[in-house]
C-alpha cells in the first residue's frame, strides 16, 4: 500500500466514527443562547414554541454514560445555536460504530505460522429532540 493512499484510508476510517449533529428546522431561530440555559424536557410545556428537530452522536467509544452525556451536550449546543431555551428528549440509543478496533499478534515460522487476533466493538450513543423556545413565565 502506497504511503498517500494509507493516510487516505486512515482518515476516512479515523473520521466515520466522529460525533455530528443534524437538524430539520420547524420553525424561526432566534438569537442564540448559553447552552448552560437550555432545559431538557420530556414533555412540551405549555406555550413552547417548535423550532427545530435535532439528532446528535457521541464519538466512538465502549458505550459508557460519559457518551450519553456528550450526545445530550451536544443537542443542548446545537439548541443554544439556533436561540432554543430548551430541548424534549424524544429517545437515546446506542449504534455499532463504522470503526472498529483490533489488537494482534502474529509470528510466521520456517513450516508453519500462526497468529491471534481480539476484536474490541465500539458504539456511538445517539440522542434525539426537539428544540423549543418556551417564553418567560410559562409553567416548566
Amino acid at each position: 500500500m502506497k504511503f498517500p493512499l494509507a493516510i487516505a484510508l486512515g482518515l476516512a476510517l479515523a473520521t466515520g466514527g466522529c460525533a455530528s449533529t443534524s437538524r430539520v428546522m420547524l420553525g424561526q431561530a432566534r438569537a442564540p443562547v448559553d447552552p448552560a440555559s437550555v432545559q431538557i424536557y420530556s414533555t412540551p410545556p405549555a406555550g413552547a414554541v417548535e423550532i427545530a428537530q435535532l439528532e446528535a452522536s457521541s464519538a466512538v467509544g465502549f458505550g459508557t454514560q460519559g457518551q450519553t452525556d456528550a450526545a445530550i451536550a451536544r443537542l443542548k449546543r446545537e439548541a443554544a445555536a439556533l436561540g432554543a431555551n430548551g430541548v424534549i428528549l424524544m429517545g437515546v440509543g446506542a449504534g455499532g460504530s463504522p470503526v472498529g478496533m483490533s489488537v494482534g499478534a502474529g509470528s510466521y515460522g520456517r513450516h508453519g505460522g500462526g497468529g491471534l487476533s481480539v476484536g474490541i466493538p465500539t458504539q456511538q450513543k445517539r440522542a434525539a429532540g426537539v428544540a423549543i423556545w418556551v417564553p418567560p413565565g410559562a409553567a416548566r
